[in-house]
C-alpha cells in the first residue's frame, strides 16, 4: 500500500521478488509430483532440487519435511515424536500451546529468559520427554538458550523441538531433534513450511506424501518460493541492529519502556511499553498515521486478551495491555523509525495533556 510504513514483519515479511518469480515459473510447469508421467516426474525432480537448497541454506544436515507452515510442523512434531510427556515453556507460541495443551509448562524469569532451574527439575524421573521450547520469542523478541536447553534435554534422554520461525533466516539453526521454520517469515509466501528432523526414527510415520510423514499433494509453486527466499541475501538483518538500536533509544527518550530490555534479542524484533495507553489505542492511532504494527502474536492479537506471554513474565494485566510489537524487515529504513518515534511521542504527548 503505498505511503504506509509496514512494521509488522513478525507477523509476516511481504514476499520478496525472487520468491515471487520462482513461484510464477513454477505456475508454469505445474504437474502432481506424485504422478508417473514425465510431467509429474519433471516437477517431482525439481521439488527434491528446492528441498536440497533450502536445506543447504539453512545449514540443515538431517531430513527436511514440507508442511503448510509452522503451525502443521509444530502439531506434526508434538504429537508424532516418539516420546514420552511433552514439556513446553509458558510463554510458546500458541500453536504449541493448543498441540501441547495438558503439558507441563517451564516459568520465565521477568527479564523474559527461560527458568533454566524450573526445567531441570521438570525433567527429572521422566522417560525421553520431548521439551518444545522457541528459539526467539514472537513477541518480547528475547533468544533463547538453546545450546544450554539441549544439554539439559540430552542429559535426560529426551527429544527436543525448537521453534524457529521467527530466527530462521537470521541466525543459525540450532542443535536438535526437531526445527521448525516457516516460509512467510523470511521473504517467502505464505502456506509453506517445513519440520526439520535429525533422525526420521524418532517421528512416526502414518504413510503418503513426503516420506509417509506427510500425506497430501506437495504444493511445489510455493516450495519454489520458499528455496529462493531461503537463498535470499538477508543482509538486511545488520542493519535492522541499527535500526532497532535508534528505536529502543527514542523509546527511552520518549518516555517508555523496553519489554526484556536487559535480555538478548534478535534484532528484529521489539516491544514497546507507553504508559497509560492501550496497545489497541497506539494501533489504532499509528494505524491512522500510516504506520502497521501489532500488539503480541499476530494468531492471538484479534482476540483482545492480554498476552500470556507478558503475564507469564510477572507483568500486571494493565502493563501488558499497553506493549506494542515493532518487527523489521528487507524494507525497513531508518525514515520508518523517525516516523514512528515522531506519532509514538505526539500520541503520549495527548494522553499525558488530557
Amino acid at each position: 500500500m503505498p505511503g504506509r510504513i509496514y512494521l509488522d514483519h513478525a507477523s509476516t515479511t511481504p514476499i520478496l521478488p525472487e520468491a515471487a518469480e520462482a513461484i510464477r515459473a513454477a505456475c508454469d510447469l505445474w504437474a502432481n509430483p506424485s504422478s508417473a508421467h514425465a510431467e509429474g516426474r519433471a516437477v517431482r525432480a525439481a521439488m527434491e532440487d528446492a528441498r536440497r537448497r533450502i536445506a543447504a541454506a539453512l545449514g540443515w544436515s538431517g531430513a527436511l519435511i514440507f508442511t503448510s507452515g509452522a503451525t502443521e510442523a509444530i502439531d506434526l512434531a508434538l504429537r508424532r515424536a516418539k516420546g514420552g510427556d511433552r514439556i513446553i515453556s509458558a510463554i510458546e507460541h500458541p500453536a504449541v500451546l493448543r498441540s501441547a495443551a495438558g503439558a507441563r509448562e517451564i516459568a520465565v524469569t521477568p527479564d523474559g529468559s527461560l527458568d533454566l532451574d524450573d526445567l531441570e527439575q521438570a525433567l527429572e524421573g521422566l522417560e525421553r520427554p520431548v521439551v518444545a521450547v522457541q528459539s526467539v520469542n514472537n513477541e518480547t523478541g528475547v533468544i533463547h538458550p538453546i545450546e544450554t536447553v539441549a544439554a539439559l534435554v540430552k542429559a535426560a534422554g529426551g527429544l527436543l523441538l525448537v521453534d524457529c520461525a521467527q530466527s530462521a533466516g537470521k541466525l543459525p539453526l540450532p542443535e536438535a531433534d526437531f526445527v521448525v521454520v516457516a516460509a512467510h517469515k523470511f521473504g517467502g509466501p505464505p502456506g509453506i513450511g517445513a519440520l526439520l528432523v535429525r533422525d526420521s526414527a524418532t517421528l512416526e510415520a502414518v504413510g503418503g506424501q513426503e516420506g509417509g510423514y506427510r500425506p497430501g499433494t506437495a504444493a511445489v509453486p510455493m516450495i519454489m518460493g520458499f528455496a529462493a527466499a531461503a537463498e535470499a541475501d538477508h543482509h538486511y538483518y545488520e542493519e535492522a541492529k541499527r535500526l532497532r538500536s535508534k528505536l529502543d533509544s527514542g523509546i527511552i527518550a520518549a518516555g517508555g519502556a523496553i519489554v526484556a530490555a536487559q535480555s538478548p534479542r534478535i534484532a528484529t524484533i521489539g516491544a514497546y511499553l507507553m504508559p497509560g495507553v492501550p496497545a489497541a489505542s497506539q494501533m489504532m492511532q499509528l494505524d491512522l498515521a500510516g504506520i502497521a504494527v501489532s500488539a503480541g502474536s499476530a494468531c492471538a492479537s484479534g482476540s483482545l486478551k492480554t498476552s500470556h506471554v507478558l503475564l507469564a513474565m510477572g507483568m500486571d494485566e494493565e502493563a501488558a495491555r499497553e506493549v506494542i510489537r515493532v518487527s523489521f524487515g528487507p524494507q525497513t529504513v531508518e525514515g520508518d523509525i523517525d516516523a514512528l518515534l515522531t506519532e509514538w511521542r505526539k500520541l503520549y504527548e495527548r494522553r499525558r495533556a488530557a
